[in-house]
């Protein structure tokens, strides 16, 4: 409902949860009230009993009951108190017109018992006759009871319900209405006289009936009024004896009512109502409501038959609702088997889902959805932008709900405004800690709703929050900002789905988890023997150079140039294999060797490396444009490694140009939301094609001629491992003719790998070996040309 409303109802709420109305000290007129000690004697009683049983009231205190009641009354009464099932349960136990030889005035009248907070309380009420009220109740709700499986809603119920009650009763007007999750009652069926107003299909703000009024409904399922112009007659004495408080009369049928709901009637035109309670699930479902313009006494048989039909509509009513929300949830569990189905079938569980948009939407009957997974968010359907949902996910981490639903979105929710394309949305939660989610969202539905009278309107001579309303006028509201509530099986199905994608990511993870073991085990097996391989090929290859050059010396003379062609083309192999198996011995010790993070001066290392470069003659003709590069915590002997790399892969394949030129730059960003540096080499060489890029970071991938580009291959590959064991990423970017652009991005602030990687001697050796000149390395001293760590 609208936020005015929303808001009245819990001022309304909370003025008049004060009100005790169920010790009002007294009773109306139309009965008398007994109450009586476990031996039977009065010791309290309405003032009224003289007008009934021609007793005085305090004639009647500390009296046995059989004296004021006679014999056989008061016998049918202490009979069924000795059967003790009478507590908080009003029960029949029979009826009486006379008093030995005298007839009582306005008899005969039934006697119903019970007892609560210790009290034991008889009431004396009009009934039709002495016979048994249960015999006269069957013809009364015949009717009812036979027509009662053609309805086929639950509408059509409590139209049955309003014409039958309406029959037996002769009330001229009698409602149906239950309540919704704010409390507000809706008029589902009406029977009426003419000359009464109607309210069918109008809404009753949940004001109109306190807290506590609804909790006496809940357990008194049945209140009469018969005249809304009677003086409250008052007990005797004013506090029960036993207790010394005012007698708790929450189950008594006499019970005075409140004053401010006699007047809620009289403004409404009524002098005469019943209501009786619909109790679903032991919960206030809604209330039949009778209203006569007139003074209205239904006799004791009527209003117990009255009762019965709102029990048998409430079995009704729990029994078709239940019904339908089973057919509800068990077409979501279609959905959900059919949508688990199409995951189980893929490997990545999020292109799944959004590719069976269609599923996805119907589990919750929504209009869009947002994946969030991993850092990236796929949209389906109509939904927020994707800021905005960054913005939501926010708030959403701030709650320790798994499952959290609005239909208010506005009212709710301040991470983003909402809009007539989404109002409302469900969100689970798959790991707060990673931030993953699912979110539905649901679009405005703009009603309209009738309201009987303006429920804002007060009476100017009461306190304002105490004060009925003196208008039952219609009164049009028109509601925004809202959708379709969240059904029950829909926030339940919500929460199945969500447990299957955590069996279905638990089951992934401990898939990954076993191949990463897998793949740790062969890694370590395969650096163990490429270490191995490559460490003892330096020791042949270095004796085939070493016997190529002896022949060459010893020979010289009886050489052909034919055989001295060969010897060149074994010194050239030999060489490269050299070559091959030293980057192959550094590729190796990459995954062996820990990190030793230190604070490194990139602009220093940069012109550093590219002094080297410029030693080389052939090397002169380059353009070298380095910018402002910023600082960084790194191991300063991978990270020099992988700048070395790519600064001589620039020059290798720009060499061939008339005017080459190498740049190298480097900015700070933000990459999944830390602070980030990025460095990039790029030169006007010859470049690649795009298509192959996924080629060019594995180990002797080659995508140009290795007659015209020498290399063996390991060059790139060696740069990702590096920068991917510092938790960055690596990028690259070519044309083919017009250069190429390698880039890489780490973390500002370097985090220790989880897990301890021990360093190898030759390991260590080879670290203090590449550091060369460290002027760039801060915090590390130079000594003799060679950096000490």
């Amino acid at each position: 409902m609208s936020d005015v409303v929303s808001n009245l109802n819990a001022v309304a709420d909370q003025a008049c949860a004060s009100e005790p109305i169920h010790i009002p000290g007294g009773i109306q007129p139309h009965g008398v009230l007994l109450s009586i000690d476990d031996d039977g004697t009065i010791v309290q009683v309405s003032e009224n009993v003289q007008s009934f049983l021609n007793v005085a009231a305090e004639m009647c205190l500390g009296r046995a009951l059989s004296t004021v009641l006679g014999e056989e009354a008061a016998g049918l009464a202490l009979a069924v108190i000795r059967q003790r099932v009478i507590e908080d349960a009003p029960l029949y136990a029979g009826a009486i017109e006379k008093i030995g030889d005298r007839t009582l005035s306005g008899g005969p009248y039934a006697i119903v018992v019970h007892r609560h907070a210790d009290a034991t309380i008889i009431e004396l009420e009009p009934a039709q006759g002495t016979v048994d009220v249960f015999a006269s109740m069957y013809p009364l709700v015949r009717n009812f009871v036979n027509d009662l499986q053609q309805q086929r809603s639950v509408v059509e119920l409590c139209q049955l319900a309003a014409n039958e009650i309406k029959r037996i009763t002769g009330f001229g007007r009698t409602l149906v209405y239950r309540f919704d999750d704010q409390g507000h009652g809706h008029v589902l069926a009406e029977a009426l006289d003419e000359g009464y107003s109607t309210y069918l299909g109008q809404r009753f703000p949940a004001s109109d009936i306190p807290p506590q009024a609804r909790d006496l409904y809940r357990v008194n399922k049945i209140r009469l009024i018969a005249n809304a112009n009677y003086t409250p007659v008052r007990l005797v004495p004013a506090l029960h004896p036993a207790s010394g408080k005012s007698t708790d009369l929450t189950y008594a049928s006499l019970r005075s009512v409140s004053p401010v709901h006699v007047l809620y009637m009289k403004n409404m035109g009524t002098i005469a109502s019943m209501s009786m309670s619909v109790v679903v699930k032991d919960r206030l479902w809604g209330l039949i409501s009778c209203h006569h313009a007139t003074p209205c006494l239904p006799h004791f048989e009527v209003r117990t038959a009255c009762e019965h039909i709102a029990q048998i509509l409430s079995l009704q009513v729990e029994a078709r609702e239940s019904q339908a929300e089973s057919s509800y949830r068990l077409e979501l569990r279609q959905k959900l088997s059919q949508l688990l189905a199409t995951i189980a079938d893929r490997d990545g569980f999020v292109d799944a889902l959004v590719d069976s948009a269609v599923d996805l939407l119907g589990l919750t009957a929504s209009s869009g959805a947002a994946i969030v997974f991993e850092g990236q968010t796929r949209l389906v359907g109509v939904t927020p932008a994707e800021s905005e949902i960054d913005n939501l996910v926010s708030w959403l981490d701030a709650r320790t709900v798994e499952v959290f639903a609005t239909d208010h979105m506005k009212e709710e929710c301040d991470a983003f405004v909402a809009t007539a394309e989404y109002a409302g949305f469900m969100a689970v939660s798959i790991s707060k800690m990673f931030r993953n989610y699912v979110i539905w969202f649901r679009k405005e539905v703009v009603r309209t709703i009738d309201w009987a009278g303006d429920p804002r309107s007060k009476l100017a001579d009461l306190p304002s929050s105490r004060s009925p309303r003196e208008s039952f006028d219609t009164w049009t509201e028109i509601v925004r900002d809202r959708t379709l509530p969240w059904r029950r099986a829909e926030i339940e199905i919500a929460t199945e789905f969500r447990t299957a994608l955590l069996g279905i990511v638990l089951r992934r993870a401990e898939e990954l988890a076993q191949l990463a073991l897998e793949l740790g085990r062969a890694n370590k097996e395969l650096e163990g023997f490429s270490y191995t391989v490559s460490h003892d090929l330096r020791a042949p290859l270095r004796h085939i150079t070493g016997f190529a050059n002896l022949i060459d010396e010893l020979s010289a003379d009886e050489l052909t140039p034919r055989t001295r062609g060969y010897l060149e083309r074994i010194r050239m192999a030999a060489s490269f294999g050299g070559e091959l198996v030293d980057d192959l011995l550094a590729f190796s010790q990459l995954g062996r060797a820990s990190l030793k993070p230190g604070k490194i001066n990139v602009q220093a290392m940069v012109e550093s490396l590219i002094a080297e470069q410029q030693v080389n003659p052939g090397n002169g003709k380059i353009v070298w444009r380095v910018h402002d590069l910023p600082s960084i915590d790194a191991d300063p002997v991978f990270f020099q490694l992988a700048l070395r790399n790519l600064i001589e892969n620039a020059v290798k394949f720009s060499s061939a140009q008339d005017e080459p030129i190498i740049e190298v730059g480097g900015e700070m960003v933000e990459e999944s939301s830390r602070p980030s540096a990025r460095y990039f080499v790029r030169d006007n060489g010859v470049g690649f094609d795009m298509a192959y890029v996924g080629k060019l970071f594995g180990v002797f991938q080659r995508l140009h001629n290795d007659k015209q580009f020498a290399g063996t291959g390991i060059g790139l590959a060696t740069v990702q491992r590096i920068v991917e064991r510092h938790g960055g990423t690596v990028h690259a970017h070519g044309e083919l003719g017009r250069g190429a652009t390698i880039s890489f991005i780490l973390p500002r602030e370097f985090k220790p790998e989880s897990g301890a990687k021990s360093e190898t001697a030759s390991a260590a050796f080879a670290r203090l070996a590449a550091a060369g000149s460290g002027s760039w390395v801060q915090g590390i001293p130079k000594h003799g040309g060679k950096d000490e760590h």
